[in-house]
């Protein structure tokens, strides 16, 4: 994967006035990317996805996800630091995470440009998420950023090997 700053609709990269690149992932940002992940996770659902699903997590349990996915993944290094992340799965930005000091900056529509850049690099024409029914605020963005809610529907949200919780989402795609 290259590394190289990403130039975001209405702005270049830098957020403001700090440096920021997009760059693949590698093991040292692995602990970092749980430190937002986890708290990210719980602010955007939180009272919108079943207890079964919160209890499965934790701070720790995101560690052996980040370790799988750590070549899909990417992050936006603000000034050194990591600051938010993307992980895309085929057509999917699977996740989706910023740092909340850097929340509001510019930096999670730079990642999601990114990503749906990448996404149609692999030859995937429609790039699409999935956002938990009740997380008004996260489909906001995504509308803002040019993103269609295509509907609800079921998501598999996985709980360990081969087990998973229903959850009801907004499926947004980037058309066109």
């Amino acid at each position: 994967m290259e590394e190289s700053p990403l130039q975001h609709p209405g702005g270049d990269a830098s957020v403001a006035g700090m440096a920021t690149r997009i760059r693949p992932a590698t093991a040292a940002d692995s602990e970092r990317i749980a430190e937002i992940w986890a708290p990210g996770w719980r602010d955007g659902h939180l009272g919108h996805v079943p207890d079964e699903l919160i209890a499965h997590r934790s701070l720790e349990a995101f560690g052996p996800r980040i370790e799988t996915a750590l070549a899909r993944t990417r992050v936006a290094d603000v000034d050194g630091a990591v600051a938010g992340f993307t992980i895309v799965d085929g057509a999917e930005v699977d996740q989706l995470y910023v740092d909340a000091a850097h929340r509001g900056t510019g930096v999670a529509a730079q990642l999601l440009t990114d990503a749906a850049r990448r996404i149609r690099e692999a030859g995937h024409p429609t790039p699409w998420l999935a956002v938990a029914t009740g997380n008004a605020r996260a489909r906001h963005f995504y509308e803002r950023e040019g993103w269609s809610d295509a509907g609800e529907f079921t998501y598999p949200a996985e709980t360990g090997p081969g087990t998973s919780v229903p959850v009801s989402c907004h499926r947004m795609e980037l058309r066109g």
